[in-house]
């Protein structure tokens, strides 16, 4: 039984890896005109503070309630799986101000003993960076996300080479779950709809100074590392935060969500998920470059086989508000 489940989970993680490789190509991580996209010249609404009494844990942002158009609307600019637009009402929750560090996922990993996906099956996909390639890579884990030969990953930084069930287990043991991406969308947005096409506002670079960790250059072969860093993660927090207190909403890695993957146009039909089925990753990596993945913008969406580890994807994790809150 061992060898016919690990046989299917090798051939999903396959599935997902040229899926990956398709949805770069097609435009999965997105693309367009950002400045198509920019919100008007008014002053941005302000999201609402707590409830009296309500204590904000630390290491997490107050994230409220509220209806946000999810998607890309009439005028803005989008792949076509980001239509069309649909409303969706989100109830309060807590929200990590940052995604997973190496640091935090290693404390859950010596007290629980956990092995990750990428650890069970021996490898981990990440890109050739000089031709724009992805690969299993022999070795590619957590510790080391672009392989044993490589420098291991720095504490600070988000933990990478994560499959979704490998978020999903790390959220359950600190009390929270993986946000759906409606939720993720919803706080991209500073919870009060704003359209502006980042989570930080309209611009990637403000004053010469970059907004996210993205491709800068020409891809592939020329990531410059105009933003201070040259084809990797950055430290989380080191681009500032949004108006709700989040870090890394846009650039770095992308991140898991608890929903699978559908168009928009069949959010409301009956869905079953089988073997294929997968899962919705939001914000875009260091990897993302215009030309062929806008994948920063709040409302561009990505997707993977939950088996499946990337040496550019990792999570935060959600969390509910206490009963009677």
């Amino acid at each position: 039984m061992r060898s016919v489940l690990r046989s299917a989970q090798e051939t999903r993680r396959a599935t997902g890896l040229a899926l990956l490789a398709l949805a770069l190509v097609a435009g999965g991580c997105g693309s367009g005109d950002a400045s198509a996209e920019a919100a008007s010249a008014e002053p941005p609404e302000e999201a609402a503070p707590p409830p009296d009494g309500l204590t904000v844990p630390d290491g997490q942002a107050w994230v409220p309630g509220g209806t946000t158009a999810i998607g890309v609307t009439a005028g803005e600019s989008g792949m076509p799986h980001e239509r069309p637009a649909f409303e969706a009402d989100v109830a309060p929750f807590f929200l990590d101000r940052s995604p997973v560090t190496v640091a935090r996922f290693r404390a859950f990993v010596d007290s629980t003993g956990y092995v990750t996906q990428a650890e069970a099956f021996g490898d981990g996909a990440a890109m050739d960076q000089s031709t724009g390639q992805w690969a299993l890579v022999p070795g590619a884990q957590w510790r080391t996300p672009f392989g044993p030969d490589r420098p291991s990953a720095e504490a600070d930084h988000p933990v990478t080479q994560v499959a979704y069930t490998d978020a999903e287990a790390f959220c359950a043991w600190a009390g929270g779950r993986l946000p759906t991406e409606v939720e993720w969308e919803h706080a991209a947005r500073g919870a009060v709809d704003d359209r502006s096409p980042y989570a930080w506002g309209d611009d990637l670079h403000e004053g010469g100074r970059p907004n996210a960790n993205t491709w800068t250059g020409s891809f592939p072969g020329n990531d410059t590392g105009a933003d201070g860093y040259a084809g990797g993660t950055n430290p989380v927090g080191r681009f500032g935060e949004t108006p709700l207190g989040l870090t890394d909403m846009g650039g770095n890695v992308w991140e898991w969500t608890a929903s699978w993957y559908r168009p928009y146009d069949q959010r409301d039909a009956p869905f079953t998920p089988t073997a294929a089925s997968e899962r919705v990753q939001r914000g875009g990596s260091f990897l993302c470059h215009p030309s062929y993945c806008h994948g920063y913008r709040v409302s561009a969406r990505s997707h993977a086989t939950p088996e499946s580890s990337f040496a550019h994807v990792g999570f935060r994790c959600a969390y509910d508000l206490p009963e009677g809150s």
